[in-house]
């Protein structure tokens, strides 16, 4: 349980806190460079560290890449537009990356 809670905290900052950082106090057309920058570099390379951390104890942290897309689902939702069909595309892959991560990391611990 000590292993995942420092995961959890991060998912929620990344996927919940950022974005709504950026909807607040970035204005106009900076903060819909903010929201793409977010979308295509950091959840993504968040989603494919979780992952990868949590292919070392699969048994035990397999949620953190569901978690992961989850609160993204939720915060886009939230900030965004409640039900948006483009944000379960993002979340799903996001939780494709993560998932794939996991397998490798996991296949790479077994071999070593």
């Amino acid at each position: 349980m000590k292993k995942i809670i420092p995961w959890v905290l991060a998912a929620a900052a990344v996927m919940l806190i950022l974005p709504w950082l950026s909807v607040t106090f970035v204005q106009g057309d900076d903060g819909m460079a903010v929201c793409f920058l977010l979308f295509f570099a950091l959840d993504p390379l968040y989603a494919i560290c979780a992952g990868a951390y949590a292919g070392r104890d699969i048994k035990r942290l397999w949620i953190l890449p569901v978690l992961t897309a989850f609160f993204f689902l939720a915060g886009t939702w939230l900030l965004f537009d409640w039900g948006e069909v483009a944000f379960i595309l993002y979340a799903a892959v996001y939780l494709a990356l993560g998932a794939a991560s996991m397998l490798i990391s996991g296949l790479i611990k077994k071999k070593g």
